[in-house]
């Protein structure tokens, strides 16, 4: 997709018209020079670049060197008079910059079928399960798989590489659209975070579809959302760019979660609970090494199954196959695609050679997430020893030390708290803060700072027949410490090697 090349006049009438613009200062620069590049990183500028200046942390030298490489406007909530450039003072440079970057790109959202995926868990399974349903679809039609911006990876098409967040930055963000778009992409799956959301990263994002999945008690700190209304109010931002929602009619907080869905001109509905919804699941059952469901659709009704352990995965299985009706998405390809689905990092199985060890590998982060795996694991491995590893992040969501204890003390036979992207603080620390909430339902822990240890204990310590989850990185391959990431290997890597040791003997 080519970017259109805009005279200036352009993007500040622009924020003129979203009543963006701080003063009635004339425009100080030329209004008919062509915008080669719209930047906010001053190491990506080019000579004509409308340079945005945004962040906390945002120092003016940052300007001066993208006025040296060619920047001839700035966009900022803040002048710099120090640095010689035109200045376009906005009142919010979040929600200009979300402009900016859609009309910089072309709007290529219009160009694509985009599926927006929210909720405080699942969001990744989710999506892997409907990309699958549709490059199914796709490939049936012999059409290029369809695009994904996860938690886990970017791969619109042209480029393909480890993400670093759950929904990128405006600029980064149009631009993976654009590539979708020339890439001939013409469906694209997303995760649509509660951060994005509120903070206009996905400003001029169309969306074909909007699914809700859940809302529980996470992100709510200093840093992200100061309470559970506003992390609620923010996720509920998604059905305002929608033209079909899906709603988990399970979730917590469903009327306000219907409510705001109804600005959507389609709404369809899925559920476990209620036989009423759009798409209805039931007889949940494990099936060998499958979880095999029965589903009620407005267009089929017949049996399903995916092979990601978790019977909690239905939901977002569930979730998929609500998506697929919006883009009567046959029958078939649901069922192709769901089956042969395989989410990184999420419920991985591995297995000792004897069969006495299972481990589960998976991303659950929060008290949510972890307490639905423990009450899932338990119910498929009955009478087993089941062993849980975690930690919790440092700097950030303390109120997920309590939840993640919680869970832990109520559902697992053994606890062992470890290291987890502990940032500023000690891993200790942190553990000790878990381990109130642990010790609460009476239950013992062990404390092991060294993810790469604590997961042989995990397994080799357990008491066989086993089932030991370990929780919280997922297929991630950097720890975030002190000094800042640091690689380290992933569970599942961890969790084969030390198989191998102990089935060698």
């Amino acid at each position: 997709m080519n970017r259109p090349r805009l005279p200036l006049g352009d993007y500040y009438q622009l924020l003129l018209r979203h009543k963006l613009v701080a003063d009635d200062t004339p425009l100080a620069a030329d209004a008919t020079r062509p915008v080669a590049l719209v930047s906010c990183d001053s190491k990506v500028v080019i000579p004509n670049t409308l340079f945005i200046c945004k962040g906390a942390k945002f120092k003016p030298e940052y300007l001066r060197d993208a006025m040296g490489k060619g920047a001839f406007a700035y966009v900022s909530e803040t002048a710099y008079p120090e640095v010689s450039l035109p200045c376009i003072r906005v009142t919010d440079i979040r929600q200009a910059m979300g402009l900016l970057a859609d009309r910089a790109f072309g709007h290529p959202s219009r160009a694509l079928k985009i599926t927006g995926i929210t909720g405080t868990k699942g969001k990744t399974t989710t999506a892997y399960y409907f990309k699958s349903i549709v490059d199914t679809w796709l490939a049936g039609q012999n059409h290029r798989e369809s695009a994904l911006l996860s938690t886990i990876v970017t791969d619109d098409g042209v480029e393909r590489k480890p993400a670093k967040l759950t929904t990128p930055e405006p600029l980064d963000l149009q631009k993976h659209l654009s590539h979708a778009v020339s890439a001939g992409a013409d469906y694209l799956t997303m995760e649509v975070s509660s951060q994005a959301l509120k903070y206009g990263r996905v400003i001029g994002v169309d969306l074909t579809c909007a699914v809700f999945l859940n809302i529980g008690e996470d992100h709510i700190s200093p840093v992200e959302h100061p309470n559970l209304e506003d992390y609620l109010n923010s996720k509920l931002l998604i059905f305002k760019q929608a033209k079909n929602a899906c709603v988990n009619l399970d979730c917590d907080h469903v009327e306000q979660v219907r409510a705001a869905a109804e600005q959507c001109p389609r709404v369809v509905t899925f559920s476990q609970k209620f036989p009423s919804a759009d798409v209805y699941g039931s007889n949940v059952r494990k099936e060998g090494d499958r979880i095999a469901f029965h589903v009620c659709t407005p267009r089929y009704e017949g049996e399903l199954a995916i092979s990601t352990p978790g019977l909690f995965n239905v939901e977002n299985a569930l979730a998929a196959v609500a998506a697929a009706e919006v883009y009567d998405i046959p029958r078939e390809a649901v069922a192709e695609g769901l089956v042969s689905a395989f989410v990184p990092g999420r419920m991985e199985h591995y297995v000792s050679r004897d069969g006495q060890i299972s481990v589960i590998v998976d991303y659950s982060h929060n008290g949510m997430s972890l307490q639905n795996a423990l009450r899932s694991v338990k119910a498929e491995y009955p009478g087993r020893e089941l062993t849980v590893m975690f930690g919790c992040t440092g700097g950030k969501g303390i109120d997920r030390r309590e939840g993640m204890g919680s869970a832990a003390g109520q559902w697992a036979d053994r606890i062992i708290l470890t290291e987890d992207d502990p940032g500023p603080e000690e891993v200790e620390a942190i553990c000790a803060d878990i381990g109130v909430f642990v010790s609460a339902h009476g239950k013992d822990y062990t404390v092991i700072p060294n993810r790469e240890m604590a997961v042989e204990q995990a397994i080799l310590g357990a008491s066989r027949p086993a089932v030991v989850l370990l929780a919280g990185k997922g297929c991630e391959t950097a720890q975030k410490r002190k000094n800042g990431p640091e690689p380290c290997i992933p569970d599942g890597q961890l969790a084969q090697r030390v198989l191998d040791k102990y089935d060698a003997g």
